[in-house]
């Protein structure tokens, strides 16, 4: 607070000195080099009433909140902004003191107040090289001569306290090869960044290419690595143009191998369905819940209801929203979503008008050792929920769903695909939207492959993979809930819509990837164990039916299935619950009964079904 306030008031005194210096130039020149002797008296009155006039519209105008050394185009445009105000006040106290003073003054004294802040200000940013002792630069090479590139470029050339020095360019585009940028030439493509990183002694690479997505951006890191330097990522375009870009620039991240854009959100659309409203969210501690509810409580809901059977998850959840400044707005109900009567009194108290369901066991081989569990919890809860809420008049009610109900091999995914057709049948008659959202993996979610690959890397390998071959979708959490949040801005009940998951990524690219990240050679430092597929597993997943009859939507990334419900599956919501219980906790009668109800369930042949153990589970793939 001290230096804050200390650099305050060398500012103001700068800026008082250098406007009372722009008004005594405006004068010399304006009266040939002479005052006016009647004006004196008067002029010791105007001029602090100026001087004060200027402060307070620099102030305003928040010119002493800036950082001076990123000065930008917006902030020298946000002084003639403060000054050309200050110069119409000031007239107008010019009327009262000085009336015979000519507006030609006025026109001056804003010409040169402009020229000595705005010149102070700049000095402020070139400063830094001229310090005796200052930093040696860091030798870069920009990978991509595009927007990002050139964004970046500005900004170097104009911070020299940053202590970059762009020695090249890299671009893939022919055109722009040999040419200059900026005043930094395009050295090469892609396939020269070794050499040219040799040559020119690089010491640090960052790659700005946010639009570059999937394999391409996996190839040039690859490259990158081959130089054994530095490498760092402009992930993407900051759209303040306040905030200088160097400062998102930072080391790459399994995510970014991934090369997806961000989200392009319809905020009017899911502000109209969110804001104001009361919002359940079921599973609300895990990994996709949690990220639900840090996402809706950018849409200011009335009242946020967090249900979870988790206490560790449901406290973590909780404490992170309070210290956001939320607590008002949220309750937490440590429940399970399999007692319906205890569901009954939250539904009964706060009446939800919108319902997201990510309450669910995920792990495929431990629902396989317990499919009365996964029967119980990922059906009978589900349809526990969604009943409640069309009994109370919710509007929205929004199922998580996943990949793993295509064609399911699993009994995790055979419960997921029942669950979207019962909330199908539930729509047919209900007034509440009912819909679901079907997406594959998700980076960074509890028990994900990333998580037992760092693990298993710090611990110096091996890293196990179940086959070489086996590919899975993925994409980041916030992406999924984005997708999830608009999904719901757009339902209109019974649909079930597919995110666009982008490009497969096999399961062994990815851990290579990881390896590197970490600094080391995969297979060298770190060897690779092939386990084998185990029971549940797909070695590639799908993210529809061959039947299904995809379109697009009005909102990029999300299609949605226009295939009608089966008549066969009519009421299938209000037999489900006799058929559950009639099952009981019998192994086969569970399994029969999920293979009657959905026929595309690939029940595994028995004689493969082998005992899975604890060190199984913890390498679960979802």
């Amino acid at each position: 607070m001290r230096s804050f306030n200390k650099y305050l008031l060398i500012m103001i005194t700068t800026d008082i000195i250098l406007i009372n210096a722009a008004l005594y130039l405006a004068m010399l020149i304006r009266f040939d080099s002479r005052l006016l002797p009647q004006y004196g008296p008067l002029l010791m009155r105007f001029i602090p009433a100026v001087t004060i006039t200027y402060i307070s519209f620099f102030l305003l105008h928040k010119l002493y909140e800036r950082v001076w050394k990123y000065t930008g185009l917006n902030d020298l445009l946000s002084i003639v902004k403060a000054t050309s105000i200050s110069m119409i006040v000031s007239y107008m106290i010019g009327l009262l003191y000085v009336p015979a003073l000519p507006f030609t003054l006025y026109i001056l004294h804003w010409i040169f107040t402009n020229m000595l802040t705005g010149a102070f200000r700049l000095a402020l940013r070139l400063y830094p090289q001229f310090l005796p002792g200052s930093k040696e630069r860091t030798n870069i090479m920009i990978v991509g001569a595009g927007n990002a590139g050139a964004r970046l470029m500005r900004e170097i050339q104009a911070n020299p306290g940053l202590g970059y020095n762009a020695a090249a360019f890299i671009d893939d585009d022919p055109k722009k090869a040999g040419k200059m940028l900026l005043g930094v030439p395009v050295k090469g493509n892609r396939n020269d960044i070794p050499r040219l990183a040799r040559d020119l002694q690089i010491q640090e690479i960052i790659i700005a290419m946010p639009s570059v997505q999937g394999q391409a951006i996996r190839d040039i890191f690859n490259i990158c690595k081959l130089t054994s330097k530095q490498i760092k990522i402009l992930p993407s375009l900051l759209r303040e143009d306040i905030t200088p870009v160097t400062s998102n620039i930072r080391k790459v991240e399994i995510e970014d191998l991934l090369g997806r854009c961000p989200v392009e959100l319809d905020l009017k659309r899911i502000c109209i369905y969110l804001q104001d409203k009361t919002i359940l969210v079921t599973g609300g501690g895990g990994s996709i819940g949690s990220e639900l509810c840090r996402q809706i409580m950018r849409f200011q809901p009335r009242q946020l209801i967090i249900l979870d059977n988790s206490e560790n998850n449901l406290f973590d959840i909780e404490a992170e929203l309070w210290d956001s400044g939320w607590a008002s707005r949220i309750n937490v109900q440590l429940m399970d979503v399999k007692e319906r009567s205890q569901l009954d009194t939250v539904f009964r108290r706060y009446r939800p008008e919108v319902v997201f369901h990510a309450a669910a066991y995920k792990h495929v081989p431990m629902m396989e050792r317990h499919p009365d569990e996964a029967l119980h919890n990922n059906v009978l809860g589900t349809l526990n929920i969604a009943e409640l809420a069309d009994i109370y008049g919710s509007e929205t009610f929004i199922l998580i769903s996943t990949d793993k109900a295509v064609n399911p091999t699993s009994v995790m995914g055979a419960c997921k695909r029942l669950a979207e057709i019962f909330i199908e049948d539930l729509d047919r008659y209900s007034d509440t939207n009912y819909a679901a959202v079907r997406f594959g993996n998700v980076l960074g979610s509890r028990g994900s492959v990333i998580k037992t690959f760092e693990k298993q890397i710090k611990k110096g390998g091996p890293v196990t993979i179940t086959h070489p071959d086996m590919t899975r979708y993925f994409m980041t959490i916030p992406e999924a809930v984005e997708l999830v949040l608009q999904a719901g801005s757009i339902a209109g009940g019974g649909e079930i819509f597919v995110l666009d998951m982008g490009e497969p990524v096999k399961i062994t690219d990815l851990a290579r990837g990881l390896i590197e990240l970490y600094g080391l050679k995969p297979e060298e430092d770190i060897a690779f164990s092939y386990t084998g597929i185990r029971p549940g597993e797909k070695l590639f997943e799908e993210l529809f039916f061959s039947w299904e009859e995809l379109s697009a939507t009005r909102r990029e990334r999300i299609m949605v299935s226009q295939r009608e419900l089966d008549v066969k599956y009519f009421g299938i919501s209000k037999q489900l619950v006799q058929l559950i219980k009639d099952a009981g906790n019998n192994r086969d009668a569970i399994l029969d009964l999920i293979s009657y109800m959905v026929p595309e369930y690939h029940r595994p042949d028995p004689s493969l079904e082998t005992a899975m153990t604890v060190a199984d589970t913890v390498q679960e793939l979802h």
